[in-house]
């Protein structure tokens, strides 16, 4: 029997199962999918994420995927330009973009290398719960007979629509509507650096990946899903054309090499994010609009916030023992989480009033103030956050 079951092997459960695994746990890892496998991702990490990664002995291997440094930010707004550099972390001058086909993979080869027990192809139908705790997961593999799967942890890492959380009764403590929508493809050589191309109503995100492409992405307010929707390419080469119009004249030279990405599901929540033999971690406990591409950064701080909660030769079967480690995640993360949800949410509206255009006008021509804008646009604040308990 594990001491720990991981649901759901993408940004948020292979590292959180690695972690893990690492400090003597005996873990499986599960998911519905198989892998390598694709999904929707603005695949940006900003450089504590990348820190991370190095931290964890992974950063040559995704390095070894071809991903390029992204070094360089363009940020556009109502006729202001701020250009430079990436504001350095811990050693850590860039930021990376990598596909997630790529990324996920790794991440869970580096908790199978620690030792994780990965079972692929196999989905979570319930929880197994015994005297009001959760106790382990029910596992259908195709159309098999279900499999019981016992520990006395059980990490939803599992998505937004997490199986997991709603099999808990995990309570949604925070909610707001959706704020926006967004599209996205892929173009040949468009950028070598992160943009951010902004006006009132549309939020264009440009992000260099793997094999010379460029991730272009543009966001919509929802209001205008049902319109957009109807014929998304039309609206999607309109949106860059009039926010971003010399990104749009560099996509025109090339031709576009995959298929158009979307979703109306941008979803803004705080889920409650532990319970008596369970934890959630990620979009299972948390999510926001993708608009300031903060997912796999919060993925990766969860995962190392709830490992190092847990700590290391914890009787995870003790319920007394558990518990408190448990309620150290809850509040780290809340902590962790709760400023850049809210800054999320204002950005989201696609609003440019005069005191934000003005703030951005007074940053491009002070190199001080220029310094705290990338900082902040690096993730940092979420690093003082982070110290280990």
């Amino acid at each position: 029997m594990p001491d720990v079951v991981v649901v759901g092997a993408g940004c948020a459960g292979a590292p959180t199962a690695m972690l893990l695994a690492r400090a003597g746990y005996r873990v499986t890892l599960v998911d519905r999918a198989r892998f390598p496998r694709d999904t929707l991702s603005t695949h940006y990490l900003q450089q504590p994420a990348v820190a991370l990664l190095r931290d964890w002995g992974l950063l040559d291997a995704v390095h070894g995927t071809g991903c390029p440094h992204i070094a360089r930010l363009r940020y556009r707004a109502g006729g202001v330009s701020i250009d430079g550099p990436l504001w350095t972390f811990d050693g850590i001058g860039y930021a990376l973009g990598p596909r997630r086909y790529l990324l996920d993979q790794l991440l869970v080869e580096a908790a199978v290398a620690a030792g994780v027990d990965f079972r692929p192809g196999r989905r979570v139908t319930d929880l197994i719960v015994e005297d009001d705790r959760v106790a382990g997961v029910l596992l259908r593999a195709g159309t098999g007979a279900p499999e019981r799967l016992r520990a006395p942890l059980v990490v939803g890492a599992d998505g937004m629509r997490s199986v997991v959380a709603a099999r808990a009764g995990a309570a949604v403590r925070v909610t707001d509507p959706p704020r926006t929508c967004v599209y996205y493809s892929y173009w040949p050589g468009v950028s070598d650096r992160f943009e951010i191309h902004e006006a009132p109503g549309r939020w264009i995100g440009v992000v260099p990946t793997n094999d010379g492409l460029t991730l272009v992405a543009a966001y919509f307010p929802q209001s205008e899903y049902p319109g957009v929707r109807r014929d998304a390419g039309a609206a999607y080469l309109a949106a860059v054309r009039d926010t971003a119009p010399d990104v749009q004249a560099r996509m025109m030279a090339v031709q576009r090499a995959e298929r158009l990405y979307g979703t109306g599901a941008q979803l803004n929540f705080f889920r409650q994010p532990v319970g008596a033999g369970w934890a959630l971690v990620g979009d299972a406990g948390h999510h926001k609009d993708s608009l300031t591409a903060r997912g796999i950064t919060d993925a990766f701080h969860q995962a190392r916030l709830l490992a190092d909660s847990i700590g290391t030769g914890l009787d995870l079967g003790s319920p007394d023992r558990l518990r408190p480690a448990l309620r150290r995640f809850a509040d780290r993360r809340d902590e962790l989480l709760r400023d850049e949800y809210q800054h999320t949410l204002t950005l989201a509206r696609l609003e440019l009033p005069p005191r934000r255009l003005a703030s951005l006008r007074a940053v491009s021509e002070d190199p001080v103030r220029a310094g705290g804008f990338f900082r902040s646009l690096c993730g940092h604040p979420f690093q003082d956050r982070m110290r280990p308990p």
